[in-house]
């Protein structure tokens, strides 16, 4: 069994990815941040889980050295068999269609567009340089230690701080959602049966805001949303690649998601009100 390295991997995806890999048997170093020993020994499969999301607006630079600083050294310098690098659906946010072959539209000078064009640069950088690397654009991945640093993160624990939460855009905007063990599976799969240079890993089916608001409501959490809130949709993510070439398909997310909130919230709790 190739032996792994996963760089970022004190982070969710990369816990988890770690937890899973040890959990099959499968040895697994996870060095520590600027360890220069990943210049200096075989990495066998490398996991780039490297990466920022909510704060990038406030960190362009760290953003950028994350998700490709890092990668330009790795890819240079290091000794590895093949490289996962850990994009995000997040990409195809300007566009109309989520397939991978597809020209994904980005706005230079639209500061939020950062984020995406940094993930591209890296996507670019590993699937150009020679070696044997593919790309993982992963959905929004939700589980039970996400912390808020994505939307469902955030709205749960503004509701378990406040028993409300408050939605800036409209209960019928979506996007897709991917539950971590899936998340985790999917990364593995590629790695281990991929042949494609970019897999989409996601759930395939888009939920939207009014569905997760529910699962809320529906445990006692009060539910307001702001006036004139704008609709956000993306893309509905195909995962026919994924499933043809690897067999790997993702479970739906509310299911899980309702189960894991039954573990934070005491339905019918009576200090918790449901605003109409």
């Amino acid at each position: 069994m190739m032996p792994a390295t996963i760089l970022g991997g004190r982070g969710f995806i990369g816990r988890h990815l770690a937890a899973e890999l040890r959990r099959r048997g499968n040895p697994c170093w996870l060095p520590e941040r600027d360890d220069t020993q990943i210049f200096q020994r075989p990495l066998g499969c490398v996991y780039y889980c490297i990466g920022l999301t909510a704060d990038f607006r406030q960190r362009p630079y760290a953003t950028i050295d994350a998700h490709i600083g890092v990668l330009r050294q790795l890819l240079e310098r290091a000794d590895f068999e093949q490289l996962i690098y850990l994009s995000s659906t997040r990409v195809y946010a300007g566009g109309h269609h989520a397939e991978e072959d597809r020209a994904i539209p980005v706005a230079t000078f639209n500061p939020d567009e950062l984020y995406n064009l940094s993930k591209l640069m890296g996507e670019s950088l590993a699937l150009s340089c020679g070696r044997a690397c593919r790309v993982a654009r992963l959905s929004n991945v939700l589980g039970p230690d996400m912390g808020p640093t994505n939307f469902v993160g955030a709205l749960t624990a503004e509701a378990r701080a406040s028993g409300r939460v408050r939605l800036r855009t409209a209960l019928a905007s979506e996007k897709d959602y991917l539950w971590i063990d899936d998340a985790v599976a999917g990364l593995v799969a590629i790695a281990e049966r991929g042949s494609q240079p970019i897999y989409n890993l996601a759930a395939g089916r888009n939920v939207s805001h009014g569905e997760l608001t529910g699962l809320l409501s529906e445990r006692g959490i009060a539910i307001e949303v702001a006036e004139q809130a704008p609709v956000t949709r993306f893309p509905v993510i195909p995962t026919r690649r994924l499933e043809q070439d690897t067999g790997f398909r993702a479970a739906p997310v509310l299911p899980l998601l309702a189960r894991w909130l039954d573990g934070l919230f005491a339905p019918g709790d009576d200090r918790l009100d449901i605003i109409a």
